[in-house]
């Protein structure tokens, strides 16, 4: 009988780990397989919840609802004046719990308990995922193998301990530390096995030899790579790394895949997590032409500060012979001298400073493309498209050699960009703002003021996330979103928890909550009329809460 409930209990253990295997797996996978991302995810999902402040809705009462009400009684003050109710998360529950059975040596009640967290917890990460599905790559293999023989040894060890159980409780909880430690150890072996693909990038390039355009920037970088694109025409021979490939990985699997004989020349979009990958890149994809677009908190949270960002950025100027600068930005236009000393050209775009070799600026419903303060043509303002990545994009074109004229010609050619400030409307006749791609201050400005800008009677409405990645600035830009959203007079619809409570605080009163975007969406298709405009600003993936 004892043999036979261990089973049980070994089976229960398993299936446990199985689940949190599958949640951390696919955050870690979401996140490009950085070792700290089940940890700083673990910490956002162990966060107590902040109640919903849409409408009430009847749901069938939970199992576990005695026992949560009986840690459900603080409440913190917001910023402002509003108060919410903050029911301790399931997860810290759940720890809390285990470590009462632990300190009274009641192991089968630290099992149990260990078994009802893996199984739920952290509630909303889901086994399957709705936007981020699990893809069974071979380095995910690898890792998830690696992993299970490290949970096998912990078991193992465990039973041989005096409290027999302890390992068990161990293997459920340690999931995201065990794999964190996992990818960190396996990093060095897959950069040694990555090399082959960068070799075999490399000669490629060397074989067809086109001129390397390299973009970067905390944001428009990939707005910028298209703009170009579209400017140099169908028959230029131009070949741009797909979506978002700006890692090492991604540059050269567009590089092996997609660069043909006869291409001329190649625009590398090349993004970074931290100093020194960029320069990496530019090592075997040695730019010609590099363009900046701008400096800001993108990814602060895990950089830690403006400068360092700043400094990462920079790598892609060190062997380029020409550098191609977003003056408007005001790091950025502090670079210009320090460039030119170091025997670089430099060519400088902006749509606000004037003084710059190539300006897009605009005049009422305009645009007038001004090179070395020569008008080279006017066009009807493009709805969505931001005007310094256009001459950001100009700039880059006209150093590659193409001509005043053609280039004025060009800009009627240029498209939007998905996701990116995409107006259309629907067949209800709401007029729809996509810009779910975005997630940094400045888009979400520029967004905002898209909406404002817009020639509708009725209903302006915001549905976002909020912004992430920002670090130590993140409450406060969500704070300032809010009451830019409120100051417009739309209708704020915060979607998840994330940055719920900055979010409320911002906006105060009237703010409208629901748990995921497809719930917004409905929503927002079922309220809105013709003469309404929605924005929706950024779409985070289901692994955030």
């Amino acid at each position: 009988m004892k043999i036979g409930f261990e089973l049980v209990l070994a089976l229960m253990v398993a299936l446990a780990w199985a689940a949190q295997m599958a949640r951390w797996l696919r955050v870690l996978q979401r996140e490009h397989y950085d070792p700290s991302a089940p940890f700083r995810f673990l910490g956002r999902w162990s966060a107590p919840h902040v109640s919903s402040a849409k409408a009430p809705s009847v749901r069938r009462p939970s199992r576990l609802s005695a026992l949560k009400v009986l840690v459900n009684a603080r409440r913190s003050k917001l910023p402002g004046d509003a108060h919410e109710r903050r029911p301790m998360s399931p997860s810290l529950f759940w720890a809390v719990a285990v470590v009462f059975f632990v300190i009274v040596r009641l192991d089968v009640g630290a099992v149990l308990v260990s078994v009802i967290y893996g199984l739920t917890c952290p509630s909303g990460l889901s086994l399957r995922g709705r936007t981020s599905k699990l893809h069974w790559t071979r380095r995910l293999r690898v890792i998830a193998l690696v992993a299970t023989l490290v949970a096998v040894a912990l078991g193992v060890g465990g039973w041989f301990t005096k409290t027999h159980w302890i390992g068990a409780v161990v293997v459920v909880w340690s999931v995201p530390a065990v794999l964190g430690l996992v990818t960190r150890v396996l990093n060095p072996i897959e950069e040694r096995l990555a090399e082959r693909y960068v070799r075999d990038a490399s000669a490629r390039l060397a074989k067809v030899r086109p001129r390397v355009v390299a973009i970067t920037g905390s944001y428009g970088k990939t707005s910028t790579k298209n703009h170009l694109v579209d400017v140099l025409g169908p028959s230029a021979a131009v070949v741009a790394s797909p979506r978002s490939f700006n890692n090492r990985a991604g540059l050269s699997r567009a590089v092996n895949e997609h660069l043909v004989e006869g291409t001329r020349v190649f625009v590398a979009e090349m993004g970074t997590y931290g100093p020194g990958e960029i320069r990496a890149m530019c090592a075997w994809c040695v730019p010609e032409i590099s363009v900046v677009t701008a400096i800001g908190p993108v990814h602060l949270e895990r950089m830690g500060s403006l400068e360092t960002i700043e400094a990462a950025k920079h790598e892609i100027t060190e062997r380029a012979s020409t550098v191609v600068v977003n003056v408007d930005d005001p790091r950025l236009a502090t670079w210009p001298s320090a460039l030119r000393a170091q025997g670089k050209r430099v060519v400088t775009a902006a749509s606000l400073d004037e003084h710059a070799d190539v300006v897009v600026r605009r005049v009422e419903n305009q645009w007038e493309i001004l090179i070395e303060q020569s008008l080279v043509a006017r066009v009807e303002a493009p709805v969505g498209l931001q005007p310094t990545n256009v001459a950001c994009a100009l700039a880059a074109a006209w150093v590659l050699g193409y001509g005043l004229d053609e280039l004025g010609a060009r800009l009627r050619e240029l498209r939007s960009v998905d996701s990116r400030q995409n107006v259309v409307r629907a067949p209800s006749g709401v007029v729809v703002i996509d810009d779910t791609f975005n997630a940094n201050p400045q888009s979400a400005r520029a967004a905002l003021d898209l909406l404002a800008s817009l020639d509708v009677d009725g209903r302006r409405v915001v549905v976002t996330p909020g912004l992430v990645e920002l670090g130590p600035l993140q409450h406060q830009e969500n704070l300032l979103l809010a009451r830019r959203a409120n100051a417009l007079g739309a209708q704020l619809v915060a979607v998840g928890r994330t940055n719920a409570l900055a979010l409320s605080a911002g906006f105060g009163e009237g703010l409208r909550r629901f748990d995921n975007r497809d719930e917004a969406v409905a929503w927002a298709r079922k309220a809105l009329h013709e003469g309404d405009a929605v924005l929706y600003l950024n779409d985070l993936p289901d692994h955030y809460p």
